[in-house]
């Protein structure tokens, strides 16, 4: 019996990925659990493995080609056996600022590929194509040193460094007053030449708009005194167990989710969800954009595990090796500017979340004491709530909640011990 293969969904908001490279070959034996193909998402790159034993009868998409999600990509059968005549057909993908997967085919400064675009199909990696496209450069003319000719990051790195030293020239040349090359001649008005969108940063902007503008979002802070947490931070790190600042939020974050369950809630507009089980969301910045990978129950993991897990996945995040489970069915997500020097922020509610935690710096700050002054260290902590599900009060009651459990060290010395 014939199969079809198709592209999958690998998240809620996905509508396409890009087919960046093929594992086997039309007439190969293919086995379940095989991987049949490589797939890039505007969050990560994954594998695509088979569901079926056969052989691949048919390849419907090439290397480098944009694919909606569900369309048929192969077809995995019994040797000889006939696909069918006139397979579903797979919907040119042509978004208005092409993402740099979809640079690397066809770069935005090209006129449009004609019929036999197939003798300029490139082969390229990802992290070549995500570092072509934000360099403003045009893989199409690179000489691929990779597998199979392949264009890697290095030859990315190669042509920027090339770009640079043609730069350069004419002021090594003794012309104080030279023009920049051409490359980067600056537009009319001081502006440089645009560069497109990347698929990550395009969707990060869909999500955001429909969030700030379909949630009804407010915010609450409050400032918390950290210098027990970061004097017990620096007598565990002189033990020889080094715990992030982060790793205390979080474990601090998903207790108190726990007590609070409608913070940890979700609606729909008509309906609301409780749930019970605590998924934290991490922020982690990234050169194409911002990811957001998932600590699953996390109220029911210990302060080791949770520093394992996240420091896990904000390496995965850095490495683009996420996986589609990595990055979905958070309940509430925490984003950490502390290490920028941030004084205070609010950030935008993750769509289907009720709440967001912005975590500022922490601050060295003259604070009353009784009738006297210290020096202490503060640290803002900003709730953005959807106030559908999340009153003024209940945000508050959740701030000081987690307050106090960051302010009590007896308390975070007693999770560690137990760790």
């Amino acid at each position: 019996m014939v199969h079809p293969i198709l592209m999958p969904k690998p998240g809620q908001m996905t509508e396409e990925c890009v087919l960046v490279a093929w594992h086997k070959s039309e007439g190969d034996p293919v086995h379940r659990g095989d991987v049949l193909f490589e797939i890039e998402t505007d969050k990560s790159v994954m594998d695509v493995e088979a569901f079926d034993e056969g052989v691949l009868l048919r390849r419907l998409v090439e290397e480098g080609e944009t694919v909606p999600v569900n369309a048929v990509c192969a077809y995995v059968g019994a040797p000889g056996e006939a696909i069918p005549d006139a397979p579903p057909p797979i919907a040119p993908v042509a978004p208005a600022a092409p993402d740099a997967t979809a640079a690397a085919a066809r770069p935005a400064s090209a006129a449009p590929a004609p019929s036999t675009d197939a003798a300029v199909r490139l082969r390229i990696s990802p992290r070549a194509a995500r570092l072509a496209a934000d360099a403003g450069l045009d893989p199409r003319t690179f000489t691929g040193t990779g597998p199979e000719g392949r264009v890697v990051e290095r030859d990315v790195r190669a042509a920027m460094a090339a770009r640079d030293t043609a730069t350069a020239e004419p002021m090594r040349a003794g012309s104080a007053q030279a023009e920049p090359a051409a490359a980067v001649v600056p537009a009319a008005g001081g502006e440089e030449e645009p560069r497109p969108l990347s698929r990550m940063r395009r969707v990060i902007a869909q999500r955001l708009t429909e969030s700030v503008t379909t949630i009804p979002h407010f915010t609450v802070t409050v400032a918390v005194d950290v210098t027990r947490l970061l004097a017990l931070r620096q007598e565990l790190k002189a033990a020889g167990r080094s715990y992030t600042v982060t790793d205390f939020i979080l474990l601090a974050t998903a207790q108190t989710l726990a007590e609070m369950p409608d913070v940890n809630s979700r609606t729909d507009g008509v309906s609301v969800w409780t749930r019970r089980r605590v998924h934290l969301g991490l922020a982690v910045t990234v050169p194409t954009g911002l990811l957001v990978p998932v600590i699953r129950d996390a109220d029911r993991l210990t302060i080791d595990e949770i520093h394992r897990k996240a420091a896990a996945l904000a390496a995965a995040a850095r490495d683009g090796t996420l996986q589609a489970d990595d990055i979905s069915g958070s309940t509430f997500t925490v984003s950490n500017l502390g290490m920028f020097g941030v004084e205070e922020f609010s950030a935008i509610i993750n769509p289907g979340e009720a709440a967001i935690l912005a975590v500022a710096s922490a601050v060295l700050t003259p604070v009353v004491i009784g009738e006297g002054i210290a020096v202490r260290s503060i640290m803002k902590l900003t709730l953005s709530a959807d106030h559908r599900l999340v009153d003024g009060e209940l945000g508050a009651r959740f701030l000081g909640a987690l307050r106090r459990r960051l302010e009590d060290a007896a308390s975070l010395r007693r999770e560690v011990a137990g760790a």
